[in-house]
């Protein structure tokens, strides 16, 4: 799974202009959808998201190209914020189903703990921040559904967070994803962003693992 998501990152800057090429304005729709699916369904956190954003904005800098930058700010923001509404409720209504053991060779356990550790660390801010990480950002909202989180602190949080990271995403991509150092080397900006993106998960397993012999001793 692991290595399809990567290959599809590195093709991206291939295959989306020759989708917009062929298929114009309802390239939008599979974008929607794709941004959708990565924060909305649970067992997809290795879809392309950050990259994918970052790649439209830099496409939507080129005059040759059809994609519009406020079209994608705003239907992408809309995507993201609907995607992790679906999410949520997943996890209220189905997340004690889903958890059960059968379930663990779509819900990673490893993913669900931290997730669930970040989330218990940052309380309702996780689901802003969690926007930023890769496959945590997919969890966090399933989590904070199973934690009973009332909705009306959710949707604020998830508001916010969607908008800030497909906007912080998007106009990244538009203003440095056409530079000359950056298009010679773009698909290596793609595994970079996704290696950076990961840092702050990385970080905090690593602490939580250091912790722990401290927590055993007590």
């Amino acid at each position: 799974m692991v290595t399809a998501a990567i290959a599809s990152i590195l093709n991206l800057n291939h295959l989306l202009p020759l989708l917009i090429a062929q298929y114009g304005w309802l390239v939008y729709a599979g974008l929607f959808i794709v941004i959708f699916i990565e924060t909305g369904v649970v067992v997809f956190p290795f879809l392309p998201g950050d990259s994918l954003l970052f790649l439209c904005g830099s496409l939507a800098a080129v005059s040759s190209q059809s994609l519009n930058p406020l079209v994608l700010l705003v239907l992408l923001s809309l995507a993201a914020i609907a995607g992790d509404s679906v999410n949520f409720e997943i996890g209220q209504h189905l997340g004690h189903y889903l958890t059960k053991p059968k379930w663990q060779r779509w819900l990673k356990p490893k993913y669900l703990h931290e997730a669930e550790h970040f989330f218990t660390r940052h309380g309702s801010s996780a689901i802003f921040l969690g926007r930023f990480m890769p496959v945590i950002r997919t969890f966090i909202p399933f989590t904070a559904g199973v934690s009973k989180m009332p909705y009306r602190k959710f949707i604020l949080f998830n508001v916010l967070g969607g908008v800030a990271w497909v906007s912080v995403a998007v106009l990244a991509g538009y203003f440095f994803g056409n530079i000359a150092l950056v298009k010679a080397h773009f698909e290596l900006i793609m595994v970079a962003i996704i290696l950076i993106s990961l840092l702050p998960a990385a970080v905090m397993a690593l602490k939580r693992k250091q912790d722990r012999p401290a927590d055993a001793k007590e």
